[in-house]
């Protein structure tokens, strides 16, 4: 996606925390879905005043963790059947899932937490938390953990430094609009300092 989708920005002008709540449960359940884009998109949104920052951050952090819940479940009680459905997927699935067990074993909770920030793991990580059988307690700390700092992270970004850094984000990924949210900061830091040190100067 190149830019903020004009189309997720129109929905949530229309429908609000709702479409943000189902966008984010959706796409954290497993669906292909923009969740990210519809974070900034409400964010930006609520730089204009329209809706509350607060209950963006909020709404998004709270679908992301049903969301993630149901993608876990989903993937604990339904996955490995699926595996198992076909003879060549189950050989297949008895050389994968063994070595995938002993890695969610070990790091499941850092998988768990980071998995938010990457659109791809977003959509897939609690799906393979619940297939490799992960603890549901651990992997519900962590998932709490990642979606609410992600909410937290990403809606005032979008919040704050408006729709440069959101179309950074939705080109680039969430460090690419952190990159453009710290250059904005030192520009306009800059210009305070230079500001302040040519009045000290003419006040000499």
């Amino acid at each position: 996606m190149g830019t903020l989708d004009g189309g997720v920005t129109h929905l949530i002008e229309h429908y609000g925390l709702f479409f943000l709540f189902g966008v984010v449960c959706l796409e954290s359940a497993g669906l292909w879905l923009p969740g990210e884009t519809a974070l900034i998109a409400a964010g930006v949104y609520a730089s204009k005043g329209h809706l509350s920052i607060v209950g963006v951050i909020v709404v998004a952090a709270v679908a992301a963790i049903i969301g993630d819940n149901i993608g876990y479940w989903a993937g604990r009680e339904g996955g490995r059947r699926l595996l198992y459905h076909w003879d060549w997927l189950g050989r297949i699935s008895d050389r994968l899932l063994p070595p995938a067990e002993r890695f969610f074993d070990r790091h499941g909770g850092k998988a768990v937490f980071f998995a938010r920030f990457f659109g791809g793991l977003r959509v897939t990580g609690a799906w393979m938390a619940g297939i490799t059988r992960m603890t549901w307690w651990r992997f519900l700390l962590w998932n709490a953990a990642g979606g609410i700092v992600w909410a937290i992270g990403i809606g005032l970004l979008a919040f704050y430094a408006g729709k440069a850094v959101a179309d950074a984000i939705a080109r680039y990924g969430v460090y690419g609009g952190i990159a453009i949210g710290a250059v904005i900061v030192l520009a306009v830091g800059g210009i305070h300092f230079w500001r302040r040190r040519a009045e000290a100067v003419d006040s000499a």
